[in-house]
């Protein structure tokens, strides 16, 4: 396999220590929170305790200061252990990202150290039940009144929805000009008017609380809008690439680790008297995978590198979570055919993992429009 040049001493320490964080206190818990349908706080304090939230922070908001090398580090490794109910990389790395790029002193005080340790978990509110990767056709409102904001509209398919203590939440304060009307709001749990649904029964990645909000007359302060107003679609642009290029590395990663499982499951497992990895198909569509492997992580290595560089375009984002994506949801569904009858178990990794990678190509933007962005660049 081609070496990864990208990480050095230091990362690959980071990632010996997240990996011995995840066994300790997030996989022997997986199973009670999928029973729950969500994590406990206890997890995320301890992530933040660990220093695994918020890592490519300044230290001043709580964070330690790293690159995003780092982040990818954790991304990836909890994307390997298969656990899919910690949304950390959407809390960490879509959306804190924003109030550090777009908020206010006052509200890069207030909320990012809180979500560095833990304290406050954050959730993005974009689709809604008539608008998911449409998000110019969103309806929610927020009214101008005196000093506060009046919100009204609803929201769906929320990520850390039902814990959340904080929502970026897009709306529309101008009716009139659709995208450039278009404001980002930072709306805090517990404001009168504002309710969640109960967790969503999904398919997969059942201990991830993904909910409904509902907004009836909220009020929100005018200092919670996060930057200009009617420049909210325009901050959802310039942070997409990093949100898709997160799906990536999880999708990658997720592919490489369902891989190497069935790998050691077809040296073991033995059918009409050799092992399932003597078939020549075995043999031929694991040689398939592992070169297909190869390419997305030499892709996604070649994406981190131009992200890092403040090179990474829409388009190549959208190449990347498109691609590896498909790719992971081809080699898991190999991967689940290969296992037999037991890849269909609930009790195997891989089981769960095809049930969760599905909805990988649908949110942050659904393959459909990866495609549309693609063409764009590709016929302009």
């Amino acid at each position: 396999m081609i070496p990864r040049t990208l990480f050095s001493e230091e990362h690959n320490l980071f990632r010996e220590s997240s990996r011995k964080f995840l066994q300790k206190e997030i996989v022997p818990y997986h199973e009670q929170w999928e029973q729950a349908g969500m994590v406990s706080r206890e997890a995320w304090l301890k992530a933040g305790k660990a220093g695994f939230l918020c890592t490519a922070f300044p230290e001043e908001y709580g964070g330690s200061g790293a690159d995003f090398l780092f982040s990818a580090v954790f991304i990836e490794e909890l994307a390997r252990t298969g656990c899919t109910g910690p949304g950390f990389p959407v809390h960490s790395d879509i959306v804190a990202p924003y109030i550090l790029h777009y908020g206010t002193q006052e509200q890069k005080k207030t909320f990012l150290p809180k979500m560095a340790s833990g304290e406050i978990i954050g959730a993005i509110a974009m689709s809604e039940p008539n608008a998911g990767s449409d998000l110019q056709a969103i309806k929610t409102t927020a009214r101008k009144e005196g000093g506060e904001y009046i919100v009204n509209g609803s929201k769906t398919f929320i990520t850390n929805g039902f814990m959340a203590d904080m929502v970026i939440v897009a709306v529309k304060t101008d009716t009139s000009v659709g995208a450039k009307g278009m404001s980002l709001l930072l709306v805090e749990a517990g404001k009168e008017g504002f309710t969640k649904g109960r967790p969503l029964k999904k398919i997969g990645m059942k201990a991830q609380d993904t909910c409904e909000m509902f907004f009836d007359n909220v009020r929100v302060p005018v200092n919670n809008l996060l930057g200009r107003e009617g420049e909210g679609f325009k901050y959802l642009m310039q942070q997409l690439p990093q949100e898709r290029l997160v799906v990536a590395l999880m999708a990658i990663s997720l592919a490489e680790a369902a891989f190497e499982i069935t790998v050691q499951y077809t040296k073991e497992r033995s059918a009409f008297g050799k092992t399932i990895s003597e078939f020549q198909n075995t043999r031929f569509k694991l040689a398939e995978m592992a070169a297909e492997i190869q390419a997305g992580r030499t892709f996604a290595d070649r994406c981190l590198d131009l992200h890092l560089n403040k090179g990474l375009d829409a388009a190549t984002a959208s190449m990347a979570k498109y691609f590896l994506t498909e790719l992971q949801c081809k080699v898991v569904d190999e991967c689940v055919q290969l296992h037999g009858g037991y890849g269909y178990m609930w009790d195997y990794f891989i089981a769960r993992a095809y049930a969760d990678s599905r909805a990988q190509k649908i949110y942050a933007g659904s393959n459909e429009i990866m495609k549309e962005i693609i063409a764009r660049e590709v016929l302009k």
